[in-house]
């Protein structure tokens, strides 16, 4: 795997169609008004080399692009003339010399694996010819000699280009490793001559040589983990629509049980960390610990599924953001919906402590904000008993308790220290310490406590800055040593705040919030429009409460 991870190279942005032909018809282009935004350059958000439903880089096989003053029609009336364009060879050059070292073609030649080719059949594609079909059943991949084709996602009734392979690139990769259908079409742009392996080839070599084995894992992987448009999955009774998450060990979907027509969260490992089983164990271990658990608090496992040579959790499906992104989004999260969110927290965890689970990553990123500000807690992938040691310093550095970097034993107050280094972000907008280093990061969680949060913000309440502060001691013996010492503390913050004594029990009391952005001149309108609001909400029973927060 290092051999092949010392190769790795990550790819470079270049330039767009409408950046090198200058046809104006780019998003605020001038002839963009006259012409409309050209289909080639309706997001930008996809730009880069081979990105995007109507990425800038395959122009080609967008129907109604603008090109040499006219629209043009589909990619099969275009084709001819795409072929001879400037841009399109430019990005033939370009993909021919870009990441040399990730190619298979290249792999197999540089690692001399000659008796490759011994086996292996030649096949000419014309161009125009679908030489692979969405959703077949096939045993061979095709290595690409010399040529071009285009990789076609069907979804929906429609048709998205959303990759462009050339010379050295592998075809199909994903059948001979996993066995799985097609998961697009695939046409030649131009004329090609292919190798063509099938699984059995493959698996022969890959017995003998484990660096072929990894490269094509890793290349697989790295496909699976797109940002384009991706077909249906079929995983058991469970089909994925999209991607709706992504993290260094796994991929999440969006998915649906297709008996009960009921919408659900896939989690899928990466194919390439399934190369490691400390990182297969971890992946076990979730779905083994989330599914001992049932709290309203903490995210529900459905199932778990092992096929496709790596393993899937399925979970709830969740409406709502994750407190990382409520953070980023509002920049503070006011203290009387700080103190809300803490207080659930502090539940799911107190049930999990109770049931011998720690965390081991708490962090807003593993917990997510329903619309009706219920917070669930997931990702246990760290989880483990209390009294654990480990010195792989597995977590999120930012958040990890002195004795857990250590490697020293784990228990409920490692979870203390993250949910008081959580709920520092959550009512200042940052965390306590400086980020730069790593090194000089976990030097500072091991030698210091954590400065007043309301130094930074004066409005916050005292009861919840001496939470904050204690949760997050760089002694254990000297924070909350239990979760309900931690839902205690909170209990002054829930009378003053009105909130239920059982903050779980949502049908008791609800609490939304509402945030407003405005500028200085429109603050008497709308502090009368609020008045008038007020009014009306205490008509119902509704409590209003207003804070201030820093200007954006």
């Amino acid at each position: 795997m290092d051999k092949y991870q010392d190769k790795k190279k990550s790819p470079k942005s270049k330039l767009n169609c409408w950046e090198v032909m200058m046809c104006g018809r780019e998003r605020g282009g001038k002839n963009a008004d006259e012409h409309g935004v050209c289909p080639a350059a309706a997001d930008r958000s996809w730009d880069g080399i081979n990105s995007g439903k109507c990425g800038g880089r395959i122009c080609w096989a967008v129907a109604g692009t603008f090109c040499g003053g006219c629209t043009q029609g589909s990619y099969v009336e275009k084709r001819p003339s795409c072929l001879d364009c400037d841009f399109y060879q430019m990005v033939q050059d370009e993909e021919g010399m870009a990441n040399r070292q990730t190619k298979f073609l290249q792999f197999i030649v540089q690692e001399n694996h000659s008796p490759f080719f011994d086996k292996m059949t030649y096949r000419h594609i014309k161009a125009g010819e679908r030489f692979v079909v969405q959703g077949a059943v096939e045993d061979t991949a095709y290595i690409i000699q010399r040529g071009s084709c285009l990789v076609i996602v069907e979804k929906n009734g429609e048709l998205h280009p959303v990759d462009h392979y050339g010379e050295g690139d592998i075809i199909g990769g994903l059948g001979i490793l996993t066995g799985e259908p097609r998961r697009a079409h695939v046409e030649a742009e131009t004329d090609m001559d292919l190798w063509i392996m099938t699984k059995g080839q493959f698996d022969e070599i890959a017995d003998k040589d484990p660096d072929l084995l990894d490269f094509i894992t890793e290349l697989v992987a790295d496909r699976l983990d797109s940002r384009r448009p991706t077909a249906y999955r079929t995983i058991g009774k469970y089909v994925t629509t999209d991607i709706i998450g992504r993290g260094a060990f796994s991929i999440v979907y969006k998915g649906l049980h297709t008996g009960l027509n009921m919408p659900v969260v896939i989690k899928m490992m990466r194919h390439d960390m399934t190369l490691y089983p400390d990182f297969l164990e971890s992946f076990h271990n979730e779905a083994k610990t989330i599914a001992s658990l049932s709290h309203d608090h903490i995210v529900k496992v459905y199932d778990f599924d092992e096929r496709y040579k790596t393993l899937f959790i399925i979970m709830e499906y969740l409406k709502g953001d994750s407190l990382r992104d409520m953070i980023c989004h509002l920049r503070v999260i006011p203290p009387k919906l700080s103190a809300n969110f803490l207080i659930q927290i502090c539940s799911a965890l107190a049930y999990a402590h109770g049931c011998g689970i720690i965390h081991r990553d708490i962090n807003p990123s593993n917990i997510i904000v329903q619309p009706n500000d219920r917070v669930k807690v997931l990702d246990f992938g760290l989880a483990c008993p209390p009294g654990t040691e480990d010195f792989s310093n597995k977590g999120t550095p930012f958040y990890m308790a002195p004795e857990q970097i250590d490697g020293g034993p784990v228990d409920p107050r490692t979870d203390i220290y993250a949910l008081g280094i959580t709920a520092f972000e959550m009512v200042t907008g940052r965390r306590p310490f400086p980020e730069d280093n790593v090194k000089e990061l976990f030097d500072l969680h091991l030698t210091q406590d954590i400065m007043n949060p309301g130094e930074l913000k004066p409005d916050i309440p005292q009861q919840l800055q001496r939470f904050i502060l204690k949760c997050a001691r760089c002694d254990p013996d000297r924070r909350y040593q239990n979760m309900d010492q931690a839902m205690a503390a909170l209990r002054p913050l829930m009378q003053d705040f009105r909130l239920p004594d059982d903050s779980l029990a949502a049908e008791k009391g609800k609490m939304s919030a509402i945030f407003l952005t405005y500028e200085d001149k429109n603050q008497g309108e709308l502090t009368r429009l609020v008045e008038v609001f007020k009014e009306k909400a205490r008509e119902l029973g509704v409590d209003v409460a207003i804070t201030e927060n820093q200007d954006l």
